[in-house]
């Protein structure tokens, strides 16, 4: 009788876990039906984001955005509806059940949730007309030099994030460690300043030294005039040498350079070329060539399990920045490129040695314009950004006077200022859509030094470059970076790279090292 009543109670438990988890995969076969519905909307929604940035009519902008906001809207209720919330608490609380890259996706789903749940469909609405208005109105005050143009939209657009922060379930007491948090999961702005002295510590006294230097950098053939049609040209050699697939993107233009993924095998870049200043696409196009690069490297099982979201901005902007930089700005990647660049563009290199050409590329010089800032000095400009990011969320700081603010902070960092808003405050277009991104350029420089350092222990990475083997570099990445980008925070994400907790130092070093070098200190 105690055997039966045994085997009856293990029988009933087995039947029970069967059950449940027949409920997991049920509700996981539902949230797979709802995502595959909502995707559709984001592709299209993405599209019109991209025909808007790149070849809308000015007149047509504000029309377009707001159906951008209506498609946008459409995948948001998709994945609001009760049914939908029950299905994802279901997964979540049995997600040990579940396959690793479903586990991920219902942690993914779950936090989402959590951010978003007292966020109706309605003010979702209103939100993205918020951000899609402050575009457009970016644009116009941009053109014009005119920040008071630009001033409504700005101030509606930190309401709408101070909103968003308000209506979360456990908002933190810092309001703008929350905005970070969507761009950088687990970062913090106490940790960030901390990281921010390091820089400025180490970086402040650096820059002195290299600004009294001797060292005389050519960079009289950098403004020479160089026609569209051959910086094309050179932006899609280049894009070929890094291993961009054309076959599966494009290249186009815009006002403010940018990457978009409407798919997996539709990833698109766009530059904007300046006839007398080669190097501003040059740059541009290598650094959203990187981005590319993440993207067209997904794994198709991270498409499957829709998990290619999980990706955070630092992470991104750590693989555009390595390219970019570390590898673009090299001597070896600008012996490899320089005799077809020079080919391509003789007006402007026909004179111009290698050597010439990769220091003068990596010539510092204090500058108005974050995006054609040097490697060295653009930490100054993200520390700015995020100086000011800071007083506008916490209310330190009228949106009238940011112009003020901003002219101030580059006069003290790096001894310039702007002569109107279009070079100075109006410069970029993140702010259209909230507050918390720029920091995440910096990480960006601090994660790639780091896994920079680990590749080096196992590639010769000069050898490889300057031979154009791009899929050895690339390989590794894949290999190391990209595959796990989706599948944990950053803080694991890097530790899992390099063995390291994330740390400025790598960074400061090779800038020290490099620069010391370049300038003969």
């Amino acid at each position: 009788m105690r055997i039966c009543g045994i085997l009856n109670k293990h029988t009933k438990q087995k039947e029970r876990r069967n059950h449940m988890r027949s409920e997991t995969q049920q509700a996981l076969h539902k949230i797979r039906e709802t995502l595959t519905e909502a995707a559709r909307y984001d592709h299209a929604g993405s599209l019109l984001t991209f025909d808007m940035e790149t070849i809308c009519p000015p007149k047509a902008m504000e029309e377009q955005g707001d159906l951008v906001s209506f498609i946008e809207n459409k995948a948001f209720s998709l994945r609001h509806t009760p049914e939908f919330e029950d299905q994802v608490r279901t997964l979540y609380q049995n997600r040990e059940d579940l396959e690793d890259t479903d586990r991920i996706l219902a942690e993914s789903l779950f936090r989402e949730m959590e951010r978003t749940k007292n966020i109706s469909p309605e003010q979702a609405l209103e939100f993205s007309k918020v951000y899609n208005k402050a575009y457009v109105d970016w644009i116009q005050a941009k053109n014009k030099a005119d920040f008071s143009l630009y001033v409504p939209s700005l101030k509606a657009v930190r309401e709408a994030d101070l909103k968003k922060q308000s209506l979360l379930e456990h908002p933190s007491p810092v309001a703008y460690d929350d905005l970070l948090d969507v761009y950088e999961r687990g970062m913090t702005s106490g940790q960030l300043d901390v990281i921010f002295d390091a820089c400025r510590e180490r970086l402040v006294p650096l820059l002195k030294r290299i600004l009294s230097s001797e060292k005389k950098i050519r960079t009289d053939f950098t403004c020479r005039r160089t026609d569209e049609k051959a910086q094309e040209t050179a932006a899609r050699y280049l894009l070929r040498t890094m291993g961009y697939d054309f076959e599966r993107g494009l290249l186009t233009t815009t006002e403010h350079p940018f990457t978009d993924t409407p798919g997996r095998d539709d990833v698109r870049v766009t530059t904007h070329y300046f006839p007398e200043n080669f190097m501003s696409s040059m740059y541009s196009v290598i650094h959203e060539g990187g981005h590319a690069l993440f993207d067209q490297n997904q794994p198709r099982a991270h498409w499957d399990h829709f998990i290619t979201g999980e990706k955070t901005m630092g992470q991104h902007e750590s693989v555009s920045r390595f390219y970019e930089n570390r590898i673009g700005r090299s001597e070896a990647f600008i012996s490899l490129v320089f005799p077809e660049l020079k080919k391509i563009m003789p007006e402007a290199l026909g004179d111009v040695s290698s050597r010439e050409l990769y220091e003068a590329v990596n010539q510092v010089h204090p500058t108005l314009i974050r995006t054609e800032a040097d490697e060295f000095t653009y930490t100054f400009h993200i520390m700015i950004r995020y100086e000011i990011e800071k007083m506008i969320v916490g209310s330190q700081a009228k949106i009238e006077d940011l112009p003020w603010i901003w002219n101030d902070k580059y006069e003290e960092y790096l001894g310039v200022r702007p002569a109107n808003d279009r070079e100075g405050v109006l410069q970029d277009v993140h702010w259209t859509s909230g507050f918390g991104y720029f920091p995440t350029y910096a990480l960006g420089n601090f994660y790639n030094a780091m896994y920079f350092n680990q590749m080096a222990k196992e590639i010769d990475i000069d050898a490889a470059v300057e031979a154009g083997r791009f899929d050895l570099i690339n390989g590794w990445m894949r290999d190391h970076v990209f595959n796990i980008a989706d599948r944990m925070a950053p803080s694991e994400w890097i530790r899992a790279i390099s063995g390291r907790s994330l740390t400025p130092d790598d960074f400061l070093d090779y800038l020290e090292s490099k620069y010391t070098a370049l300038y003969e200190l």
